[in-house]
């Protein structure tokens, strides 16, 4: 094979190496680090493995090949999700699932804004992490999106929680966003309603994808037909949610019933719903989405949502690094957290 030329500004990662050789990045992983686990690899396979690090020009990290040789207890979190309303549920449920597992969690909390400081600081955190040598890193996001994560990441375990890889490399834990609109819309559906309005996020982002998806699908296994005409955009703030729900009720033909893609929208589109003297859920009943506390629960009537499941992505977690750094190579490159439904009042 032909040398293959990489930019010194593009430095060869294992997932380069995966890629020529036709195998995963944790078999590679295995391979070069001489794990414990590389016994279980074919002898073909290691050569394999081997020439295409050589033709590529691939050089073992000095931090990944310590993480190799003697990482702890210890799992990583590099995470913009802190201070979100949802942020200590997801902590939560990965520090629960690591103490479970006699493992810990070293958190390091970004910024939620995409800026160059932020890629500096999820740089010098994952540097940090691997000279504490630890297993594997959880890196989670405020919001369902592709994101793109630190080289240095692609050396050792790495699972995302609530985002995806831009690459498609690294193994993702993500909600179910069909199933939580197809929950909330059934529920609807359940209560008698045909004609149900939808107040969606900004259609390009995998939650407003789905969870259209989802709103369609409960009606065609109704035997119900969506009324499109009933769908508006919003931007997830209670503003949009108040302006969208004005927009239905002045249909001619307006909805009995309002599905809200965040809470935040439920709750301006409650005050759009009284503000025309209509009862809720008497005239029009409310769904919306995300189970922010601080706004379902104080809601009057209490808002009826669906929940994120923050706490048991994080869990998941966690399962999935003891997965990969166990040996399992047969990892699921996306797993799906179903969306419950929380019926509280509004319908």
């Amino acid at each position: 094979m032909a040398r293959s030329h990489h930019s010194t500004r593009s430095r060869v990662t294992m997932s380069d190496v995966a890629r020529a050789a036709g195998v995963s990045r944790t078999t590679v992983s295995f391979v070069l680090n001489d794990g414990n686990h590389a016994g279980n690899v074919s002898e073909a396979t290691k050569i394999r493995v081997r020439e295409a690090a050589g033709e590529l020009g691939y050089r073992p990290d000095a931090l990944a090949r310590a993480l190799a040789a003697q990482s702890t207890d210890w799992y990583g979190l590099i995470t913009e999700i802190v201070t979100s309303p949802f942020g200590s549920h997801l902590v939560q449920g990965a520090q629960n699932e690591a103490w479970r597992q006699h493992r810990f969690l070293l958190i390091a909390s970004a910024d939620g804004e995409e800026t160059k400081a932020r890629r500096a600081f999820e740089q010098r955190a994952a540097e940090k992490l691997l000279e504490q040598r630890v297993g594997g890193v959880l890196y989670a996001a405020t919001w369902h999106r592709a994101v793109d994560v630190p080289d240095l990441l692609r050396e050792l375990p790495t699972v995302l929680l609530n985002c995806f890889d831009a690459k498609g490399e690294l193994p993702s834990i993500v909600p179910d966003e069909v199933s939580g609109g197809r929950h909330a819309t059934e529920c609807l559906i359940r209560a008698g309603h045909e004609r149900i309005g939808y107040i969606n996020l900004d259609p390009r982002i995998p939650a407003a994808v789905g969870r259209l998806r989802g709103w369609r699908e409960a009606h065609l296994a109704a035997g119900l037909t969506p009324h499109e005409d009933l769908t508006v955009d919003g931007d997830g703030t209670a503003d949009s949610g108040y302006e969208g729900a004005r927009l239905l009720l002045d249909r001619s033909a307006p909805p009995t019933a309002i599905f809200c893609a965040t809470d935040r929208m439920a709750m301006g589109a409650y005050d759009a719903i009284k503000e025309r003297g209509l009862r809720i859920p008497h005239d029009i009943a409310v769904v919306g989405f995300d189970n922010q506390e601080v706004i379902s629960g104080y809601l009057r009537p209490r808002l009826t949502t669906v929940a994120l499941p923050f706490e048991e992505m994080g869990a998941l977690g966690v399962r999935t690094l003891d997965a990969i750094t166990s040996g399992q190579s047969t990892i699921a490159m996306q797993q799906m957290v179903d969306c419950p439904l929380l019926e509280r009042c509004s319908v």
